[in-house]
């Protein structure tokens, strides 16, 4: 519920860029939907494309453009807050991570995830991934996907 909350609040008045915390922030979804395509020429070797919408002190805000699988990965202090604009891919959560080595503080990445659990997203929906959680998007080949991330930091 908390989580629901701050994505509400995220999206109640208009970005023209990146933000702060003082700021209200909304985003339409004709502008969230329009990632897809202002992304997609800026698509780096690892297949995607980012853009960081804001930050908010306890929270900021992301829009990713997906043509390739993700990294599996887990983050010791952050949840993931995902909120699907477009496309299709499969989550993959909780189970081991295959070949996991710290990025950064606070920061496992491995090439894939063993066991767990397995969903569909599509645009419409959001997903709450706790810290400590493994997760990875994967994509069929030909697939997109385009998704806002709200990383919520611990208190």
């Amino acid at each position: 519920m908390k989580n629901l909350l701050v994505v509400l609040l995220a999206l109640a008045a208009i970005s023209l860029g990146t933000l702060r915390a003082e700021e209200a922030a909304h985003w339409s979804s004709g502008t969230l939907q329009g990632y897809t395509k202002k992304l997609a020429p800026n698509i780096n070797p690892e297949h995607y494309a980012l853009e960081r919408l804001g930050d908010f002190g306890s929270h900021y805000a992301l829009v990713v453009y997906r043509e390739g699988n993700g990294p599996a990965e887990s983050h010791e202090t952050e949840t993931d807050f995902y909120v699907i604009q477009s496309g299709e891919a499969t989550l993959h959560t909780e189970g081991e991570i295959v070949g996991g080595k710290q990025t950064g503080p606070g920061e496992i990445r491995g090439s894939s995830i063993k066991g767990g659990k397995k969903a569909t997203l599509k645009a419409g929906d959001t997903v709450n991934i706790p810290p400590k959680t493994p997760h990875q998007i994967v994509l069929e080949p030909g697939k997109r996907i385009t998704y806002m991330i709200l990383k919520i930091r611990a208190k």
